[in-house]
């Protein structure tokens, strides 16, 4: 676990790369740089700053001084609206003029930028909310310490929980189902039972989303009928099976080979009145077609389409894959045709686009053309859908392609992420370019300890 007592507070606030002046710790740091102009003509006052990459915020007010809370205002409901670059914008105009946000803008600029992982300069604002004395709520702890474990940024998160107990703020349920989301995730199982342990201390009922999380850390550390035996003391304790501790143990039974008992899972799940979601579909057609079993995993599939459900392009790519190996493009043809006779024509797309990157259509092998098409379907490309697209690519060794889809997110203003970097690296594996490979590796390794070093 954590060791919470080895860090101070004031040795926190030195670790953001924005900076600000914080008097009350004897501090100092720059949040933000700008340049400040100021002219009146016809009774308008107008002041411009330029932020991020010479881009500009003006805000008018005729015949009367620009108030902080105008501005208040438009930080939070820029931030309400997604336009997070405008509210930053709004921020450095508004500390140009001596204004200090208040705590409802400090917290929508939390939530806003770190819900687009947008989390060091979240953090800055944080930091920068703190300093002015502020006291932020757990819940806003909470998105620091979920965008930072999502990042794998272990120290800041660990930061993040050194604040909280400096400031008397006490973790909810959500604190510790974040922290039991990130360890479950990374294997750690002695973490994961401390974490629970603490929250029984804590007196947080443990509920479904906790006992699912422990199913699945059994299962990944192939302790799986052990995952089973967590059912009977669900069951103990009085607390009925849901959707979620279902999928967990159909998804534990798929995986090492026990389809029947997981097959039988599904079934009762059903007579218990309990709806399958696409992620209990996704679970027994992958394994399915992972045993080999691809009548059954197609029988699943087409039973899912009827039940409403659209196939994850991840599951429609795995089909294609087995099927593909096998020569059985007519399978594939007859199923895709299905499925465009069923609706969801635009999203369609990337589907038709898939089936191409696996040698039936021949038409979209240049990733150009795929997101082009994709778009005359009114389709905006998602990093999910590019890490799809690049993923088929990488899948058949088609490096150039591979490395296209990531450059073309660029203009769409999506960063490649690590998983992306990873899917770089098998494309050039499976062409036995192994240098390319090796290079990219060493670019992640670089990164990484730049990061810490800049962490540090």
């Amino acid at each position: 676990m954590f060791n919470l007592t080895t860090m101070s507070f004031l040795s926190l606030h030195g670790t953001s790369p924005l900076f600000l002046f914080c008097p009350k710790y004897n501090v100092t740091f720059r949040l933000l740089n700008f340049s400040y102009n100021s002219s009146m003509k016809n009774c308008v006052k107008e002041v411009s700053v330029s932020v991020y990459k010479n881009k500009s915020f003006s805000t008018k007010c005729p015949n009367e001084e620009i108030s902080g809370e105008s501005y208040n205002e438009l930080i939070q409901k820029c931030c309400k609206v997604g336009e997070m670059d405008k509210a930053m914008a709004a921020l450095a105009e508004m500390e140009a003029l001596g204004f200090r946000p208040n705590s409802a803008s400090y917290a929508a600029l939390i939530e806003g930028l770190g819900s687009v992982g947008r989390t060091l300069e979240a953090d800055a604002i944080f930091q920068e909310m703190i300093c002015f004395g502020l006291k932020p709520k757990v819940w806003l702890f909470n998105v620091l310490l979920r965008g930072f474990l999502r990042k794998g940024l272990l120290g800041l998160a660990v930061r993040v929980l050194v604040v909280m107990d400096e400031l008397v703020v006490w973790r909810n349920r959500e604190t510790f189902e974040i922290l039991l989301d990130y360890y479950v995730n990374a294997g750690r199982l002695e973490d994961t039972w401390s974490i629970i342990n603490e929250m029984k201390r804590k007196g947080f009922r443990l509920n479904s989303f906790v006992y699912s999380k422990v199913i699945g850390l059994y299962r990944d550390n192939g302790m799986w009928k052990k995952a089973i035996g967590i059912v009977e003391e669900i069951r103990e304790m009085g607390l009925s099976l849901d959707r979620q501790i279902y999928n967990s143990i159909i998804d534990t039974f798929a995986k090492y080979g026990e389809l029947v008992e997981a097959l039988e899972a599904f079934e009762k799940m059903q007579q218990e009145g309990i709806r399958p979601d696409i992620m209990t579909w996704n679970s027994l057609i992958r394994w399915h077609c992972k045993a080999g079993d691809i009548s059954k995993a197609l029988e699943l599939f087409t039973e899912m389409q009827e039940q409403g459900f659209y196939p994850d392009p991840k599951i429609f790519m795995t089909i294609i894959s087995v099927l593909g190996e096998q020569g059985k493009w007519d399978v594939i043809k007859r199923n895709f045709e299905n499925m465009k006779y069923k609706g969801h024509k635009k999203v369609g797309a990337i589907y038709a686009i898939l089936v191409d990157i696996y040698g039936q259509y021949g038409r979209f092998h240049d990733p150009e053309e795929c997101i082009s098409a994709l778009k005359s379907e009114g389709l905006q490309p998602s990093a999910t859908m590019f890490c799809i697209l690049a993923n088929a690519y990488a899948q058949q060794g088609f490096c150039e392609q591979t490395v296209k889809v990531l450059q073309l997110m660029e203009p769409e203003g999506i960063e490649p992420n690590l998983i992306m970097l990873n899917v770089l690296i098998n494309a050039f594996g499976i062409a036995g370019r192994h240098m390319e490979a090796l290079s990219i590796y060493q670019h992640i390794k670089e990164s990484v300890s730049l990061l810490i070093l800049f962490i540090i």
